[in-house]
């Protein structure tokens, strides 16, 4: 198992490994170029293709946008990801259909070891973030490793969604608390 393989399974991997830099490598270059465009620059949709391989022709991310592999990122249809969002992806994140993220968001999915001895080497874990169908993800909020949330929540802007999040929930805070219950009519 190569350190790619073992960032998408949750295991203590070394970032170091030149199969990783290689991934950061590609994927830095890309996103100097990417930011340098608007969305309706000829070249746009090539770039975020190679940047994000399925990407669906009907969803977009606005520049500035960052990452750190990109291929580690799914997105489902009719997604739209707002300028000046971070998506550390060394374990995937999944997003689902019509899903709405604000300017600013950010998803994180490495957590580094909690002892600093072992902080000091070149190695983290990733745990995947799943984010539902029909969400909207608030101005600046910040997903936290390991989270999933539901479809069709909302989650608040500046909100830090630490825990799972149930599907219909409005969640708002820091750290972020289900608040009410949405009705899908609303």
């Amino acid at each position: 198992m190569n350190e790619i393989e073992k960032m998408r399974s949750g295991l203590l991997a070394d970032f170091s490994a030149p199969e990783v830099q290689d991934s950061f490598r590609h994927c830095k270059k890309l996103l100097a170029k990417f930011r340098t465009m608007s969305t309706y620059d000829d070249d746009y949709r090539t770039v975020l293709e190679d940047l994000i391989p399925g990407i669906p022709e009907t969803s977009v991310i606005m520049p500035p946008f960052h990452c750190d592999h990109g291929h580690g990122i799914r997105l489902g249809e009719h997604v739209f990801v707002n300028a000046g969002c971070t998506f550390l992806d060394g374990a995937y994140i999944t997003i689902g259909d019509y899903t709405l993220i604000a300017p600013n968001v950010q998803i994180y999915t490495p957590h580094h070891p909690i002892d600093y001895r072992e902080r000091r080497a070149s190695k983290e874990f990733s745990y995947p973030v799943t984010i539902g169908k029909d969400c909207w993800i608030g101005g600046g909020a910040i997903i936290l490793p390991g989270v999933t949330i539901g479809d069709r929540c909302i989650i608040g802007a500046g909100s830090v969604v630490t825990k799972d999040v149930p599907s219909d929930s409005l969640a708002v805070g820091n750290p972020a608390i289900v608040k009410r219950r949405l009705d899908s009519k609303e």
